[in-house]
């Protein structure tokens, strides 16, 4: 009888697929869930061990860049300012996580430039779907006192028509001839640096949510910084990369892909290529997601699509014929009816076999969308801890009715969806046991309830931060269970998160995370 490599014991084994009372590890799978001769014997004190938790949306990259760059995540404009005052000396100053809604407001142009000192001023928006810049930065692209018209994005102006530095969506483009490329060293380290912290969490698989085009990308070889981080043993946790839309071209017959016909699919357990990215909307805190009707907070403004509705509608079919699966960022609920839709019109015209496209964040879905999705065999991605975090602000822009319908999670498993764990990471901290219970316990930084009915089993958060990241990737034959034959990525607790006391979910620990087999 051949020996495993490693059996671990005297641990509470949450397999998601029936008892254990072992778990025998060879080469880098699980081989056994009971005790069987092994080289080596790991006793667990007791510790609670569940399958690696697998992050569907995150954005792996950006996080680690957000490791060296000023933490704009304050309370006040007041201390804003001060942090970018207090920052380094250099050309730029880049900051991130500023929420006009904890700031009392959007940063301007006058406010940084009197704390630069003659410094360029960028600061990131925590959605990341808006930026501001100060009056340096828009004098080199020539719109210090006039704003250009951009498609799918506004330069925001003041009462005199002179740009205050917030760039919203699609016109956060017009600074990344002076950032980037990023170096591709630089991505590495951000990858390296991201990787420790995942490993530090639990987190054994994620979706990088968007690389190498749009907005969302840090260079047009990103794919490279992934490859060259694996080659330096930089890449700690298994990544499958969405290719942001506009890295995609025509290829003869075969609709939008890459050359030599690469598309979603191609690579191995470590490294491999998933969905295209696209994005119909912006974000509900920013008021920049299409909606059907005005945000309660903002009469006038219901938001409005990254491009033409003809145009995304195209794009999500071509990729489809591409043989992509295809993951659209849809928040409000005019551009999630334009992207079921599209989906919809896309398997009419070339019909595929459980192709399982995807909407990130279906962030406010009527109920006939959530019955929609379904019937479609489309996948929901929403996020847990958007609850906790900028939950507020979400109340204040939707008001209580269509609360309601905002990041759903009980309505979906209750219609018959499996849904995925995810964080949207750097946009609120990606700690997936905080969005475990954040899922379970359904209340803002404030304390104030948000969406009580869509609350979940803390055993159905957990399946989500496992199985269901795993099925929204078409990985759950790999991972997603303790089962004998998938990989061995689990991890090792301090708490069953789907038996403890639904608001100690948080305090549970990560005592050990394995990958393939090793813990590391």
């Amino acid at each position: 009888m051949i020996k495993a490599d490693l059996l671990l014991t005297n641990a509470e084994f949450v397999t998601l697929d029936g008892p254990a009372s072992a778990l025998a590890v060879l080469g880098d799978r699980i081989v056994a869930l009971e005790e069987v001769p092994a080289r080596e014997v790991v006793d667990l004190g007791g510790a609670v061990v569940t399958p690696g938790f697998h992050d569907a949306h995150n954005h792996m990259a950006w996080f680690g860049l957000t490791l060296s760059e000023v933490d704009c995540r304050v309370s006040g404009l007041d201390e804003l300012y001060a942090a970018v005052e207090a920052a380094p000396e250099g050309e730029w100053v880049v900051g991130f996580g500023y929420d006009q809604n904890k700031c009392g407001g959007h940063p301007t142009r006058e406010g940084l430039d009197r704390v630069a000192r003659g410094r360029k001023v960028w600061i990131k928006h925590t959605s990341g779907h808006m930026c501001v810049v100060n009056s340096p930065v828009l004098e080199a692209l020539g719109i210090s006192e006039k704003a250009v018209e951009v498609s799918g994005g506004l330069v925001v102006t003041d009462a005199a028509g002179r740009p205050t530095g917030l760039l919203q969506e699609q016109a956060q483009q017009l600074v990344n001839p002076l950032v980037l490329p990023y170096p591709v060293d630089t991505l590495v380290d951000a990858i390296d640096r991201a990787g420790r912290v995942y490993l530090a969490e639990g987190v054994t698989s994620c979706v990088e949510a968007g690389i190498g085009g749009g907005w969302i990308g840090k260079s047009p070889v990103e794919l490279e910084a992934y490859h060259r981080a694996r080659d330096q043993g930089k890449l700690h946790v298994r990544v499958e990369l969405m290719i942001a839309a506009d890295a995609l071209h025509p290829v003869t017959e075969l609709g939008l892909g890459l050359d030599l016909g690469v598309r979603t699919g191609f690579g191995d357990d470590w490294l491999r290529i998933g969905p295209t990215k696209i994005f119909s909307d912006g974000s509900l805190i920013g008021h920049t997601a299409a909606m059907c009707h005005d945000f309660a907070d903002t009469p006038g403004n219901h938001g409005y699509l990254q491009g033409e509705a003809a145009d995304l509608r195209d794009t999500i079919i071509a990729a489809h014929r591409g043989g992509w699966r295809v993951a659209t960022h849809a928040i409000g609920d005019a551009a999630i009816d334009l992207v079921l839709d599209a989906y919809a019109e896309a398997q009419r015209l070339d019909p595929r076999p459980d192709v399982r496209h995807r909407v990130e964040h279906f962030g406010v879905a009527r109920p006939d969308q959530v019955t929609r999705a379904v019937e479609l065999g489309v996948i929901a991605v929403p996020q847990g801890r958007f609850v906790n975090e900028i939950g507020d602000g979400m109340l204040r822009a939707l008001g209580p009715d269509r609360t309601k319908w905002a990041y759903r999670q009980r309505s979906l498993l209750d219609a018959g969806m499996i849904v995925p764990g995810s964080s949207d990471r750097p946009v609120v901290t990606g700690a997936p046991l905080l969005g475990m219970h954040d899922m379970v316990n359904q209340r803002t930084s404030s304390g104030a309830p948000f969406n009580p009915a869509e609350a979940v089993s803390g055993l159905e958060a957990l399946r989500a931060f496992t199985y269901g990241s795993a099925y929204a990737c078409k990985q759950e034959h790999l991972k997603g269970t303790l089962s004998p034959g998938k990989l061995a990525d689990l991890v090792v607790l301090s708490g069953n998160p789907a038996t403890v006391a639904p608001e100690r979910i948080k305090d549970i620990e990560v005592l050990r995370t394995m990958v393939g087999g090793q813990f590391r």
